[in-house]
């Protein structure tokens, strides 16, 4: 912690949220001798406008950095959790060329997007 009479400015990251339930955002940073400073020039900056219903004001010192790739890259492929970890069109072509058959054709105009008959001829 900084001796509040040194005049020695730290600087405090800001994070804000914009709406009730969003996330939070990092807006930027001010420079403050201390941290009830630090909030009050986070207000005026972040929060004059009601642009944000919530300030987080960290300062710099006290965020800790995560930047080790051992711990950042798991050991096992966990790409199945991220949406596009694989594609299905992959395994489906792959399922088609060991049971030998053919990609299906596009659907007769006389079937609904299910599969059933509709009563229209084409």
């Amino acid at each position: 912690m900084t001796d509040q009479h040194s005049g020695t400015l730290e600087p405090y990251e800001v994070f804000r949220q914009e709406k009730e339930g969003g996330p939070m955002i990092h807006g930027g940073n001010v420079l403050a001798p201390d941290p009830e400073l630090a909030v009050h020039y986070a207000r005026e900056l972040f929060a004059r406008r009601s642009e944000s219903t919530r300030l987080w004001v960290v300062r710099r010192a006290d965020v800790h950095v995560l930047d080790d790739p051992d711990l950042l890259d798991p050991p096992l492929d966990r790409s199945f959790k991220k949406p596009g970890g694989y594609v299905m069109r992959d395994k489906l072509a792959a399922a088609r060329g060991r049971a030998g058959t053919a990609k299906p054709g596009a659907r007769a105009a006389s079937h609904d997007t299910t599969g059933r008959r509709t009563g229209k001829t084409g």
